[in-house]
């Protein structure tokens, strides 16, 4: 079984329930290791909670093994790269550099271990017992595990948890799944340098791994089914970002479908591709499949235990991670949770409230994202687009970056601020940065955000210089509004 099939994915296979197995009793039985489950573990194993945690194969989840975490090690590595090719603009010189990708490899894989050891020293040092198996429910409230050296055993829990997250598909593209193409997960494992890598899906993941990839050397096309990318940004984001993309020398192929594939990744493939009407063939060494995923519920045996699926497979929850099922919760990707780990991270402050007696909700939560181009792009709250649409009004602020004083001293000048602004309260109402440092910038958006400050709380702020920061004074303090916008 190859690595694309083993993503914290609960297969069907396990041994039907027998009589003699007897049930062991916990407080709380949770199927995945995820973030929103791995916290809630800790958290209420270390209020004395009996807690036994099944996880298949990544010990913490995706984001720690094969997502987040090492995706952004190996980004980091890309952008040492670029600067590395760059030495002449910071007045030095170097000749002979290469890349060795199987040492950007090793050090994303020892990033990954130490992850692995703490996570496992939380379990034992909070008391949570640590199945290395598959889980599966058999009834209500009851778990049946195949251990991963054999054994079976039911568990019944007063309450269970389920987090196990979603996974990266292959669709039905013809010769497609035959060609053996990479998902992230192998991506991130590559010990060379693709010659030419064609990602599929210009989505967050194939963004990030489109302008490492190129960084770290390889020649590479980016295909999407979309008029432009980020089609849920406005069109001066899309237009920003898919500007940088040709700027590092990143091939697009937008309103593209693959018709047919040959060959196999990592040798030699052929892509037939419909654009616009036209027919093109596309050579390549690789192929990135980023286009889509699916939840992590098949085969957890969910109907005998009365949990409800969406039709796209998500577990149905209220606004409190409550399933269908009375005493059954679901947390992160599997519920339905926008796929950020942030986001799983709410879902276990909501769910351990609940559970503990509380009344916390997931209903109106400000969820903000963060792609890890450079420069970053971050957004939270609202977008001129969505304003329209929903018919609110407000004031638009936007400024140059490099209009930043901290962006004209390191000669990073990429990109934009902009924020949305209630022209009655002059609450902010949303906020993008696409720029160096984005992430940490949109932060402190946020927070005044959440708090119901107006935007002058930031002008009338005392903002350290020179920091990417300070340039929210700049933002908020230009003459670079518009009208309001209805």
């Amino acid at each position: 079984m190859d690595s694309r099939s083993q993503e914290a994915h609960v297969t069907s296979t396990a041994v039907q329930t027998t009589p003699e197995v007897s049930p062991e009793k916990y407080d709380l039985v949770i199927i995945g290791s995820g973030t929103g489950a791995k916290l809630s573990a800790w958290t209420l194993g270390k209020l004395g909670w009996r807690i036994a945690v099944i996880e298949r194969q990544y010990i913490g989840g995706a984001c720690n093994n094969i997502a987040c975490l090492p995706s952004k090690n190996l980004i980091y590595t890309a952008q040492i790269s670029s600067y590395a090719h760059r030495l002449k603009e910071f007045g030095m010189e170097a000749t002979n550099l290469t890349v060795n990708m199987s040492g950007v490899r090793e050090r994303k894989r020892q990033m990954v271990n130490g992850e692995i050891e703490g996570d496992s020293n939380l379990f034992r040092l909070t008391g949570g017992e640590l199945i290395l198996g598959v889980g599966r429910m058999v009834g209500p409230k009851l778990v049946e595990v195949i251990t991963n050296d054999g054994k079976k055993r039911l568990l019944e829990g007063t309450q269970i948890l389920i987090g196990t997250g979603s996974r990266a598909v292959i669709d039905e593209t013809p010769g497609l799944r035959e060609s053996n193409p990479l998902t992230h997960i192998e991506a991130l494992e590559l010990g060379i340098i693709p010659d030419h890598l064609v990602i599929l899906g210009a989505g967050y993941v194939g963004l990030e791994f489109a302008q490492a990839m190129r960084r770290l050397g390889s020649r590479v096309t980016l295909i999407d089914r979309g008029e432009r990318i980020l089609k849920q940004e406005d069109p001066d984001v899309s237009e920003a970002v898919l500007d940088l993309l040709r700027y590092e020398g990143i091939e697009l192929l937008l309103e593209a479908t693959v018709a047919y594939v040959s060959g196999e990744s990592g040798k030699q493939v052929s892509l037939t591709i419909d654009q616009s009407g036209r027919q093109v063939t596309l050579n390549a060494t690789h192929i990135l499949v980023t286009t889509k995923r699916i939840p992590n519920t098949d085969g957890l045996g969910l109907d005998s235990a009365g949990v409800e699926t969406n039709a796209e497979g998500y577990i149905r929850v209220n606004e409190h991670l409550q399933t269908t099922a009375s005493g059954v919760w679901a947390v992160g990707d599997v519920a339905g949770t926008p796929k950020f780990t942030h986001a799983a991270f709410h879902d276990f402050q909501v769910f351990t409230d609940n559970v503990s007696g509380g009344h916390k909700s997931t209903e109106g939560r400000l969820i903000p994202f963060c792609l890890f181009l450079d420069p970053e792009l971050a957004r939270v709250g609202l977008n001129e687009t969505e304003a329209k649409a929903r018919g609110i009004k407000y004031r638009l602020f936007k400024l140059p970056i490099g209009v930043v004083l901290r962006a004209r001293a390191t000669m990073e000048k990429r990109g934009f601020m902009k924020a949305l602004v209630a022209p009655d309260s002059g609450k902010i109402i949303g906020f993008l940065s696409f720029g160096a440092n984005a992430g940490e910038v949109m932060a402190a958006v946020q927070m005044a955000m959440i708090a119901g400050l107006p935007y002058i709380a930031l002008t009338d702020a005392i903002l350290t210089h020179p920091t990417m920061a300070e340039g929210l004074k700049f933002l908020f303090l230009s003459q670079l509004t518009g009208s309001e916008i209805t």
